[in-house]
């Protein structure tokens, strides 16, 4: 079922953003996250291998999780999957704590058709901190009505585990369950490849901040600079009406979200590097699975509607 994506609205003048309510208890555990995020740097905790341990996570739940599933698989129907590894994808997304795929798709469905105006969930027109992150931790009651659900996700609402996870926020459970296995499994390595029960301690403890806490955090930021960033520096290589940029760092972080402005050009197309040294790494992850039969209907890039620009305007 093809996705649906609005087209892009031309960017104007934004209008008066009414004063945002703070969700006060998403807004806490987003400061109590990244303060024991902070751990990471204690003697106690801080390791070498957990930076391996964060870029592995960062692919399995950020690259996979997020690139692949929220963003391309459900939000743009680029690439389809068996049913079973589909909902392996979602799975990995919701336990980078952004939120239920739902909601996810809606505001970045949202963001397509009013990129850089008015009604923009996330554009750093508002400032650039609003972009990044602001946006997050404050309701929009109108993003929350049922209404706008079946406005912008209706080809998602029929499935019965975005369903599922989406009433009651059980995917904060299964962010929670994730995180417990976790810890539990490196508590669990600890004390089968250390001999004294403080090192055993101190390796599960390792495996926690870096493997949950401090990926967490990670696939945040690296996240929110495509809307943030992405919209701010970079070149464009298509003119599109609204600010989006290529920008080879969040690129970089992103394993190829940050051709941002490739995207917003051809939104539809599974790989968003188009030349040959915008390398895509999440793309390159879906033609693995295409070789072996797991990846089909990919959507090839197609770009109809905007001038082609430059690559160093």
């Amino acid at each position: 079922m093809s996705a649906v994506v609005p087209a892009t609205a031309a960017v104007g003048p934004a209008a008066p953003r009414p004063r945002p309510k703070l969700i006060r208890g998403f807004y806490v555990m987003l400061i109590v996250v990244h303060l024991l995020a902070l751990t990471a740097l204690l003697p106690y905790v801080f390791t070498w291998w957990g930076v391996v341990a964060l870029l592995v996570g960062n692919f399995v739940f950020g690259s996979i999780g997020i690139n692949l599933a929220y963003h391309r698989m459900l939000t743009h129907d680029a690439v389809q999957f068996p049913t079973w590894l589909r909902r392996v994808f979602i799975t990995c997304g919701v336990c980078s704590l952004e939120g239920s795929p739902l909601w996810w798709v809606l505001n970045h469905r949202i963001h397509h058709q009013k990129s850089d105006a008015a009604g923009d969930p996330h554009s750093p027109r508002d400032g650039f901190f609003w972009g990044h992150m602001g946006w997050i931790y404050t309701s929009d009651a109108e993003r929350n009505r049922l209404s706008t659900y079946e406005k912008y996700v209706p080809d998602l609402m029929t499935d019965p585990y975005l369903r599922w996870l989406h009433r009651g926020q059980r995917w904060t459970l299964v962010y929670l369950a994730h995180a417990l296995v976790i810890a539990a499994v490196g508590f669990a390595v600890g004390f089968a490849v250390t001999d004294t029960t403080e090192a055993a301690v101190q390796l599960g403890t390792q495996v926690f901040v870096w493997g949950v806490l401090v990926r967490t955090v990670y696939v945040w930021h690296i996240t929110w600079f495509v809307n943030s960033a992405a919209h701010r520096w970079g070149y464009k290589s298509y003119d599109t009406p609204d600010n989006s940029r290529n920008n080879w760092w969040v690129a970089l972080l992103t394993n190829g979200e940050g051709w941002h402005n490739n995207h917003h050009a051809a939104p539809r197309a599974c790989s968003q590097g188009h030349r040959w040294w915008e390398i895509d790494l999440t793309f390159t992850f879906v033609r693995a699975l295409a070789l072996v039969g797991l990846a089909t209907n990919v959507v090839p890039v197609k770009v109809a509607g905007y001038r082609q620009k430059d690559a160093t305007a």
